[in-house]
């Protein structure tokens, strides 16, 4: 009787898999009157495109050839939507955001590799972390961070004066590895009062090490994380990530490995500011940022919150671990793009340092200075919009709805369609980048890397558009309820370590070959290594005699 129940229930369990994933492909969905490109394979569909560490050309490809969505497919015959029609992305991102879910692979894997962090929580689960965080991010306390992002990053300067002072030619340095281990720094002093990297030594710790690795380690298991909806969710996180020890597989390995160093650190670090905050005043003021970080204000916050608001132990910890990963990956990232791009442009690089002398005149920049120089502030947000480290997101549909077009699109049927009605349990992949370089909104030059455009008005068809990002038209830091919550923190970080740089030294492109990786945050490797890495030449900057 007992085998006959298990038998029973086990075919119960195959067959609700099997309807769960196989219903978009034998049911007729509305989605298939939508253009788009055949499937790259049936087992794959073009799912191998758009993640493909080369998949810059099919994601140009999507922007340029299809008028802001297009029917993609996913493994086994799936319907999946690319989308960066700007009403449609509202409705995703801000709208109806809470049908148009984060993906449950994403959630689920983001559970496992960091915690219940803002990146592994939906619902009112997040709204509640995002209640208690948005306050820590606030202009008046971005406006305290500045003595400590001076600080970090003329350590940063001692660090590459002391390689290529009294050398006759610009050496070359991995500006990806320097970049990154300045901005753990910056998070580490300024997000988490900790102190990672004296930015003394010639290589990071291992600390520093294991998040750098994580984007390039994550590539090779994208199709295994993807997997991980399809497996029974029991456990904790943690016993979760223990259990990933028993997969044959050593990029799983490595990645357990790099989750337990990122993990250990974000404890260390909560116990240092918990015990801190329990023995006074005295012994927070003792600590690096004298209790003026993000995460001491977080924690008083949290101390202080009705019951009902507090966020427990464990979600803390995820905080950690997911500021850590998300300040120090992209920002990094970012500012080696922008160094590269300086690289390329050696007029703009020479015109955004006279700028940025004529304004500093030796000194540190205030706040309000930093802010308000034109030049770099349209190089950073150039840089932002044609290379966003985030190039696209994931979301699924909770639920069938109907998706609103800003303009109509002509169907495979000959019609033309206002909106889309979306089944329930679709993945919709919302083009970041696709948006931010659609020649229909920013005009013919939109690929070019031209900094010019932003110091003076931009095109009407810009405003109009109505893209929904929270940062200047576009969508690079996302928008609505799962908006990049840190990124004046990141504009920040860069606009003080480019100052403090582009001061002292000039940076050459390096021989070696570069390519840009997609990911889910895009990475530099230089040869046939596969390792992260940006070699740059530089120099110290000697101003010509007038």
């Amino acid at each position: 009787m007992i085998a006959l129940l298990v038998q029973g229930l086990a075919i119960c369990s195959v067959s609700w898999l099997l309807w769960k994933y196989f219903r978009q492909v034998v049911v007729k969905s509305p989605l298939d009157n939508i253009p788009g490109p055949p499937s790259g394979s049936f087992l794959y569909g073009n799912y191998k495109q758009i993640l493909d560490r080369n998949g810059w050309g099919f994601l140009n490809y999507l922007t340029d050839s299809y008028p802001g969505i297009a029917k993609l497919y996913g493994p086994l015959g799936r319907r999946i939507l690319y989308v960066f029609d700007p009403t449609a992305m509202h409705n995703i991102i801000v709208k109806d955001q809470y049908v148009f879910e984060e993906a449950s692979w994403f959630v689920r894997t983001n559970d496992i590799i960091f915690g219940p962090g803002l990146l592994s929580t939906l619902g009112d689960h997040h709204r509640k972390q995002r209640k208690l965080l948005n306050p820590v991010f606030s202009i008046a306390h971005m406006r305290r961070m500045i003595p400590v992002f001076n600080q970090v990053g003329h350590r940063l300067v001692k660090a590459i004066d002391d390689r290529v002072r009294g050398q006759d030619a610009a050496v070359e340095l991995d500006m990806l590895s320097w970049m990154g281990r300045t901005a753990l720094e910056l998070i580490g002093q300024a997000g988490l009062g900790y102190s990672f990297d004296p930015l003394t030594a010639d290589s990071p710790d291992s600390f520093a090490e294991a998040v750098k690795a994580f984007m390039p380690t994550n590539l090779k298991i994208v199709f295994l994380r993807r997997m991980e909806p399809y497996i029974p969710n029991f456990g904790s996180p943690a016993l979760r990530r223990w259990l990933v020890k028993f997969i044959p597989n050593p990029d799983a390995q490595k990645m357990q490995s790099i989750v337990d160093t990122m993990w250990r650190g974000a404890t260390e670090i909560y116990e240092a500011k918990k015990l801190a905050l329990e023995q006074g005043d005295e012994a927070v003021t003792r600590q690096i940022g004298e209790g003026k970080d993000l995460m001491s204000i977080l924690l008083r916050a949290n101390m202080n919150a009705e019951e009902q608001d507090r966020l427990p132990e464990v979600e803390l910890i995820g905080q950690i671990s997911t500021f850590i990963f998300a300040a120090m990956d992209t920002t990094s990232n970012a500012l080696v793009l922008t160094l590269s791009l300086l690289a390329e442009h050696p007029e703009v690089q020479q015109k955004l340092r006279q700028e940025i002398l004529d304004a500093s005149k030796g000194e540190d920049l205030e706040y309000d200075t930093l802010v308000s120089l034109p030049y770099l502030d349209a190089v950073c947000r150039e840089t932002l919009r044609l290379h966003a480290p985030v190039a696209q997101v994931f979301r699924e549909t909770r639920q069938d709805v109907v998706l609103p077009l800003s303009e109509p699109v002509r169907g495979l049927d000959g019609k033309m369609m206002h909106e889309i009605p979306i089944p329930k349990d679709t993945t919709v992949v919302v083009g970041l980048l696709s948006s931010n370089t659609n020649k229909r909104i920013w005009g013919e030059d939109a690929m070019q890397w031209k900094p010019e455009r932003w110091l003076s008005p931009l095109p009407e068809k810009v405003t109009e558009a109505k893209v929904p990002g929270v940062y200047s038209n576009l969508m690079t830091f996302l928008g609505g309820g799962r908006a990049c919550i840190g990124f004046k923190f990141s504009q920040l970080e860069m606009k003080v370590i480019l100052c403090l740089l582009l001061s002292k030294f000039t940076f050459a492109k390096s021989d070696k070959k570069i390519i840009w990786n997609l990911a889910g945050v895009r990475f530099p490797t230089a040869g046939d290594t596969g390792k992260a890495s940006y070699p740059m030449k530089v120099a110290l900057y000697k101003p010509t005699s007038a």
